[in-house]
């Protein structure tokens, strides 16, 4: 197979890195991976001087930090195709580890930027950009009114979730209705609720002025809840199903904030990676933010009675634990409208969310030494700090 160019892959050798990796191989690419080897995610692999068993063989493996000018600059050697996807991720530890997220991942993507564009040959040399973005930066999604039309509320109020009122109501002076949840759009205004979801705001912003004013083709993708294996079943801040799964595993019912009937859309990583090696090769997609889901919505309440049911847990009398709490700053619904994706990219979702936990709980099953269930840890963290209300 002729190789089609030398892509650097950025926290390749995490969750989704690792499947763009993938992708990218089967597709005809070099590929280079640069990624921390985050003790959060990898545990003692950096340590121990490993590297994650899923990882390509035939990718290089540079072991350094993204805020490393240095580092990043060797990196970059040789390097024409650029995907960012290096970042901390956790929405409510980036809320009290504030300035580690925002160095790492602001400062941090700033820095692979810094380096690509003022570093001999390879500003000159590269010729696309792919940024991994968030639906996070829109905080809460878009909804409909029976009276006022299509309405973009703001953060629910304190008050309102102390009363238990879940829905979210029209943000009108004087109506307060409650309103329905409609796909998402790219055109939706930003507005980004958390650390996290600022500093990933930050990394489309970043890639895509300073690809537009170098004249190198840059595309941001906003992946939605993304899940599937490989993802670290030790870490309380990772993704939901791998959360859930953990704890089914353990003999402990899935939490549900809320009364579970929160909208999202699942993702899953094989679906992002495709997206990516899309956005990488289409003449189109230029100068874009593409939102990157299946839009089928699915309530967290569903989710956790899948997996629980994947896992036969509910034969053993499991059902979801509905917490009736909430964490200020939850967004109630958001899911994507993914036409643009699909007129710029030719992008197709291609797992359903039922086929990918029927794979996720199989992965997961394998895993039992390394799936350690540390909620109750982080929640007792999250309430101590404000950031989840009380029993």
């Amino acid at each position: 197979m002729t190789v089609k160019g030398k892509a650097l892959v950025t926290g390749g050798a995490g969750f989704i890195g690792s499947y763009i990796v993938d992708e990218l191989l089967a597709h005809g690419y070099d590929v280079r991976v640069f990624d921390n080897l985050e003790p959060q995610v990898h545990g003692a692999l950096r340590e121990n001087g490993g590297r994650p068993e899923y990882l390509s063989r035939d990718v290089e493996l540079i072991i350094g930090d993204v805020r490393d000018t240095d580092a990043v600059t060797r990196a970059l050697e040789g390097v024409d195709i650029l995907f960012h996807q290096a970042a901390l991720v956790g929405v409510p530890q980036s809320m009290y580890d504030i300035r580690r997220y925002t160095d790492i991942n602001a400062l941090g993507g700033a820095t692979v930027l810094d380096a690509a564009m003022n570093t001999r040959g390879v500003r000159d040399r590269l010729r696309k950009m792919v940024v991994a973005s968030s639906m996070s930066i829109y905080g809460e999604g878009a909804y409909q009114c029976p009276d006022h039309g299509v309405v973009a509320p703001k953060l629910r109020p304190l008050t309102q979730l102390q009363q238990h009122r879940w829905a979210m109501e029209c943000p009108q002076p004087g109506c307060g209705k409650v309103v329905t949840a409609t796909p998402t759009t790219e055109e939706k205004p930003l507005q980004p609720l958390s650390i996290y979801a600022i500093g990933k705001r930050d990394h489309e912003e970043m890639f895509l002025s300073v690809g537009r004013a170098y004249s190198i083709p840059t595309v941001a993708l906003r992946y939605w809840q993304v899940y599937g294996q490989r993802q670290a079943l030790s870490n309380p801040y990772t993704g939901v199903g791998a959360i859930f799964c953990s704890r089914i595993l353990a003999g402990n019912a899935p939490p549900v904030y809320e009364d579970g009937g929160q909208l999202r859309d699942f993702v899953h990583a094989k679906d992002i990676a495709r997206a990516n090696v899309l956005a990488l090769e289409s003449t189109t997609a230029t100068d874009h933010a593409i939102n990157i889901g299946t839009g089928n919505p699915i309530s967290i309440a569903d989710v956790a009675w899948t997996l629980i049911k994947e896992m036969g847990a509910d034969r053993d009398g499991m059902t979801p634990n509905v917490l009736n709490e909430f964490r200020p700053g939850d967004t109630r619904d958001c899911f994507p409208d993914i036409s643009l994706a699909r007129e710029l990219l030719g992008y197709q979702p291609q797992i359903t969310f039922a086929q990918g936990a029927t794979e996720l709980v199989g992965w997961v099953r394998e895993q039992r030494g390394l799936a350690v269930d540390r909620f109750e840890v982080a929640q007792k963290e999250l309430r101590e700090r404000g950031l989840a209300s009380a029993p």
